[in-house]
């Protein structure tokens, strides 16, 4: 397996388009409210990605035809924006990827619409802590299944089961990259398989499902539901190793 080790300035260019999707991100985290359409967030997301310079990467990748994957209560991720207007009590999903100058960036949020549910809010909240539990507890020399045991052990112990099948990965000057990295433990042993260096950038992006992780892909050739029919939730950064810990590159300025 070839994972990548980035020169510093590479990083900083990976650092400059992932900003952007941080941005990105918090302009649909700002603007998505009830009334407003998931194709006209979409624009609005890829209006802002275009004008900091930046291409869209999901646009056309793999065949799929928006800028932001849009991904509505029980879909979990790879959701295609519709004409569908937001309404109170939904629960949304915003996976946004950049290219610029040749570099990729990539990251993700899940959001309630108005008022939501408790029991949406703490489908949300474990997507959330188990991303940033995990990059807290990335080190140099740990592997990366300790990761996905770290991260499958965090979400089972809120309560939920990982989307399986689908998994964070590598990233740099291709959208995904070496290693794959599934928020479940492959196998019975987390000390085997590469070791976490400095100089890697990749992506975690722990899926969540509320009772079964078997993913079902609906007839659009997209929406990746869980077979319990249940919502799910996403979130998703870009990070770095350096000095011996994880970066977080997709933050927006001034996050």
């Amino acid at each position: 397996m070839a994972i990548a080790l980035r020169k510093p300035k590479e990083i900083d260019k990976l650092r400059a388009a992932n900003e952007i999707v941080g941005g990105a991100l918090a302009l649909l985290r700002k603007e998505a409210r009830a009334g407003v359409s998931l194709i006209e967030l979409d624009a609005m997301a890829e209006d802002y990605i275009r004008s900091r310079g930046a291409k869209p990467s999901f646009k056309g990748l793999y065949g799929f035809p928006n800028a932001v994957c849009t991904s509505l209560n029980e879909v979990i991720i790879h959701g295609i924006p519709t004409d569908y207007k937001l309404q109170e009590g939904d629960v949304i999903g915003f996976d946004i990827g950049t290219e610029l100058d040749g570099y990729f960036g990539d990251a993700a949020i899940s959001m309630g619409i108005g008022k939501i549910s408790d029991a949406d809010a703490a489908l949300i909240a474990c997507a959330e802590d188990a991303l940033y539990h995990a990059i807290d507890n990335i080190k140099e020399g740990m592997r990366f299944k300790e990761l996905s045991h770290l991260l499958e052990q965090f979400i089972v112990s809120r309560g939920y089961v990982p989307l399986r099948g689908f998994c964070g990965h590598g990233i740099g000057r291709k959208p995904h990259e070496e290693p794959e990295i599934p928020n479940y433990l492959e196998g019975n042993n987390p000390k085997a398989g590469p070791k976490i260096k400095n100089g890697m950038v990749f992506c975690l992006e722990p899926m969540i499902c509320q009772k079964e992780g078997k993913a079902v892909i609906r007839e659009n050739g997209w929406d990746v539901v869980s077979s319990d029919g249940l919502r799910g939730s996403h979130y998703e950064h870009t990070v770095a190793v350096i000095g011996g810990k994880a970066e977080i590159l997709s933050l927006s300025q001034g996050a």
